[in-house]
């Protein structure tokens, strides 16, 4: 009996270690990925140059194949955002391009969110809560408080696109906001911003016409050096991401709210005590 039970206990103790190593097999994957990608040069190709290059060809493909056209690019959006690979901005505004406002802009807002919910499900298996616990009573405090309001909390990030995607997909796993939240958060937050860039996409075919052809002007002169001139800050304005800002701010109001309601209640009970 004796054997039985400390053989038992040495079957525990080695497989709590592997359930913990199987937890971080998920991370390990996915930076082995970032790795190749990024090792490869394959980030590169999210870009305009890329689009301008195969644009006849993406077109064509597109009105002989639709649905697979969208599919493949809700699924080269996902990747990108689970990778946490700069162009998403690109990627919205392609959207636009290449299907219009309506179709881009729904196919965008679920392969991000998607892409989003596959790291924070990813950060939470891997580490979830006990990294807070470790980090002490000030850290788990602050925790409490995010979580108490984590709807508005994460719309607010969402909205404001000063905070890094990749960013605010980590934090709430970290500090353990359910994935129900997580989700109806980021589907809710980002649908602002892609609408607005899918928009302001479907309206660049004509930049995007004059770029192409002194791209392929330049070519055609048997010149080495041609380049595709884009400047993002034409979109991306201050008066736009000022619009979505005051929009991140509206979200903090009924967290503002409450929070005057507590403390308007705490000093009531002080009073008549």
């Amino acid at each position: 009996m004796t054997v039985l039970q400390r053989s038992s206990v040495k079957a525990d103790d080695g497989g709590v270690p592997r359930a913990r190593l199987r937890r971080f097999v998920p991370v390990v994957l996915i930076l082995l990925a970032m790795i190749a990608v990024f090792a490869t040069g394959a980030h590169r190709h999210v870009s305009l140059e890329t689009l301008v290059k195969h644009r006849m060809t993406i077109d064509a493909f597109i009105g002989a194949h639709a649905i697979a056209a969208g599919a493949a690019y809700m699924a080269i959006y996902i990747i990108v955002v689970a990778l946490s690979i700069p162009g998403s901005l690109f990627l919205t505004i392609t959207g636009g391009i290449l299907f219009g406002v309506l179709v881009g802009g729904i196919a965008t807002v679920i392969s991000a969110t998607i892409g989003a919910t596959i790291i924070f499900l990813i950060a939470k298996g891997a580490c979830g809560e006990s990294l807070v616990r470790r980090a002490g009573p000030l850290a788990c405090k602050l925790v409490e408080g995010f979580k108490a309001d984590a709807f508005n909390y994460l719309l607010f990030l969402r909205l404001v696109p000063a905070f890094p995607f990749f960013l605010v997909n980590l934090v709430p796993a970290l500090v353990g906001v359910k994935l129900p939240t997580f989700v109806a958060a980021t589907f809710i937050g980002i649908i602002p911003a892609v609408f607005a860039f899918t928009f302001l996409g479907s309206g660049l075919d004509s930049v995007i016409a004059v770029q192409e052809g002194i791209y392929r002007a330049c070519l055609a002169a048997g010149r080495t050096d041609c380049q595709i001139h884009f400047n993002i800050g034409m979109i991306a304005t201050p008066r736009l991401l000022a619009s979505l800002a005051t929009l991140g701010v509206i979200a903090l109001i009924p967290v503002i709210v409450k929070r005057l309601r507590a403390r308007s209640g705490r000093s009531r009970t002080a009073a008549l005590s």
